[in-house]
């Protein structure tokens, strides 16, 4: 019978002696005139399958013993138990076809590449160990918000790609170019730097609603931590304050690294011996520690302090009103609390048009939720529900107010709460696999002067 190599290792006790067929690729292959040893892998999982091939068993033993890495075969065989060996069992083939042969000049031959090389050819390094591992992992983490999303009866909403406004302010948008001298849809568009706007509207039918999709945000930012595409995963909540929306952040975090935990062991060791032999206690610590509340009063004082007692950052004026850095936002979680903590209550002045001010004027309701390692991981907020001062807001900032007429309008109507967040996607990624780099953490990464595949 045809299988998967991951069905092999979870049935393999009542698959001895049988006979199975798969179809995979070369890992690596070795003989020695009449015996030879095939590593397979098939995609299924990050363990591989030894199998014996034998010149008097099969017909081709010289047409197999010449297949080179990444070679496709198809191999009949018997899997046999060989508990003395490194592995459980192996698969004795008595028929293996090739499929298709591999170029010689294969790149990923060769095991000592940098990961600068790597990713000028992202269409080959998924077939690496390391890669394999990193997008295990991101597939579990997004199965994981969708499983947890859906089990707290939240609406998954299709946000759309295109949009007239910039919902952020920031102004860092792709714009689309005229067609023919004429705008396509009849006004300046965009791609999306969010979906928040239009799962307000919808949370406000639906009462929980998020999206998660791509997002695109025109930075000229050659860091570790952005990229011009990247995918976000933004709840809307009606009847939800501040403090609510943190709860809800810190199960979903904690739900979401524990089912990686539980699917993703092999591949998390595997990622703890390249990068970080600490990975697992730390997600473990994540899973098991309550999330800090610190005010970002707070934390000015926290840094303040750290600066009069020596400590140097590169920008060491520290103030009320500052837009912390990433380096700020570290020192809090990594040397300070030594855990995740939710910096909340920010000056309204470096945050969104769109968050509720608070009762001194001065502070708006928003929250970042740090993590040692990358810093920011979410942004949310309470929602601004009344129109009047959202109103005020919009007209402070200059912002157009004919392409956000509807998201006020949505005041009128019984907008009584809301609160909502977005969750970088490939961030997550980059704290529960423990990479460096965020361009490592998607299939094909998007960032300033770099658009290849």
């Amino acid at each position: 019978m045809q299988i998967k190599i991951k069905d092999i290792y979870s049935q393999c006790s009542s698959l001895y002696e049988q006979e199975l067929t798969i179809k995979a690729w070369v890992k690596s292959n070795r003989d020695s005139k009449k015996l030879g040893f095939l590593v397979l892998n098939d995609g299924s999982c990050f363990n591989n399958l030894q199998v014996v091939y034998k010149q008097d068993l099969i017909s081709n033993y010289n047409e197999v013993a010449s297949a080179r890495m990444w070679t496709a075969l198809e191999v009949k065989g018997i899997l046999k138990s060989t508990p003395n060996a490194k592995q459980a069992f192996e698969l004795v083939a008595n028929q293996i076809t090739i499929l298709k042969a591999s170029d010689e000049d294969f790149l990923i031959a060769n095991n000592d590449l940098s990961l600068e090389v790597l990713r000028t050819n992202a269409h080959l390094r998924v077939r690496t160990n390391l890669f394999h591992s990193i997008m295990k992992v991101r597939s579990t983490l997004a199965q994981a918000i969708h499983e947890y999303m859906m089990n707290h009866d939240f609406l998954w909403v299709a946000a759309p790609l295109f949009t007239g406004n910039d919902a952020e302010g920031a102004g860092e948008t792709f714009s689309l170019e005229k067609i023919d001298n004429e705008h396509f849809f009849s006004k300046p568009t965009h791609l999306t730097v969010t979906g928040q706007l239009q799962a307000e509207a919808y949370a406000q039918a639906f009462g929980n609603v998020y999206t998660f999709g791509p997002t695109f945000r025109a930075e000229k930012s050659h860091t570790n931590r952005h990229l011009a595409e990247f995918w976000m995963m933004e709840p809307e909540m009606a009847f939800t304050n501040l403090s609510q929306m943190q709860d809800h952040i810190e199960d979903m975090i904690k739900y979401v690294i524990n089912k990686t935990l539980t699917i993703n062991k092999v591949e998390l060791d595997f990622l703890a011996s390249k990068y970080d032999a600490n990975l697992i206690q730390k997600l473990e610590s994540v899973v098991n520690s309550d999330f800090k509340r610190v005010e970002y009063r707070q934390a000015i004082s926290i840094l303040e302090e750290a600066v009069k007692n020596g400590y140097e950052f590169e920008n060491n004026t520290i103030a009320f009103g500052m837009d912390l850095a990433s380096e700020h936002e570290r020192y809090l979680c990594e040397n300070h609390y030594k855990s995740p903590v939710f910096l909340q209550n920010y000056p309204k002045d470096i945050k969104a048009f769109y968050m509720k001010l608070n009762d001194d004027q001065q502070t708006v309701a928003s929250t970042d939720l740090l993590v040692p390692g990358i810093g920011e991981l979410v942004g949310g907020s309470q929602r601004e529900a009344c129109y009047d001062k959202l109103l005020n807001r919009i007209n402070e900032l200059h912002l157009p107010l004919s392409n956000l007429q509807w998201y006020l309008d949505l005041r009128r109507y019984g907008y009584y709460m809301s609160s909502g967040y977005g969750l970088g996607f490939e961030r997550l990624v980059m704290y529960v696999t423990g990479v460096n780099n965020i361009k490592d953490t998607i299939p094909f990464p998007r960032s300033h002067g770099q658009i290849e595949f």
